[in-house]
Parts: C-alpha cells; structure tokens; sequence
C-alpha cells in the first residue's frame, strides 16, 4: 500500500509541477521578482475553479477526465502487480 500511496504521490507532484510552469508561462516576471497573472488567466481560472465539475464545459471535463486516467493507471498496475505476486 505504500508503494501505491507514493506512485500517486509523485503524480500528484507532476501534475502540480505542470500546472505552476504553464500557469506561469502565461504570466509576466517582473524586475522585483515578483510575477502577475494576466487578466484573462484571473477571469478563466476563477471560473473553472468556482464551477463544479458537472459544470464545466464538455472540454473541460475531459481535460479533468485524463488527469484522472493518469491516477486509475497507477491503481491498475498496483493492483496487477499484486494479483501477480499472489499467484505465485
């Protein structure tokens, strides 16, 4: 189990990473080393983040739907891998 738990632990760690660089590619460094978020990105963001999933557009959920797909392979292997070892 806490193999399982660190697998979807690294995940949650890559999915975070990814999001903080592309939010923060579609931002601007300024010269004191601080960072603004376009306002596009506030309104856009605010929304998806106020609106329950059964809300969200069609796109959005499937954008939603793949990250969760990422976790359910972790779990699929995790749970292969230890009917494998059961068998033996």
């Amino acid at each position: 189990m806490n193999n399982l738990r660190e697998k979807l632990a690294d995940l949650c760690h890559r999915q975070w990473s990814g999001w903080v660089q592309y939010m923060f590619s579609k931002g601007t460094y300024n010269d004191d080393g601080s960072w603004t978020m376009p306002a596009w990105a506030v309104e856009r963001w605010t929304r998806q983040m106020d609106t329950p999933y059964a809300d969200l557009s069609e796109s959005e959920q499937d954008s939603d739907r793949r990250e969760a797909d990422k976790f359910l392979a972790i779990v699929s292997q995790e749970r292969d891998a230890a009917a494998a070892e059961s068998e033996k």
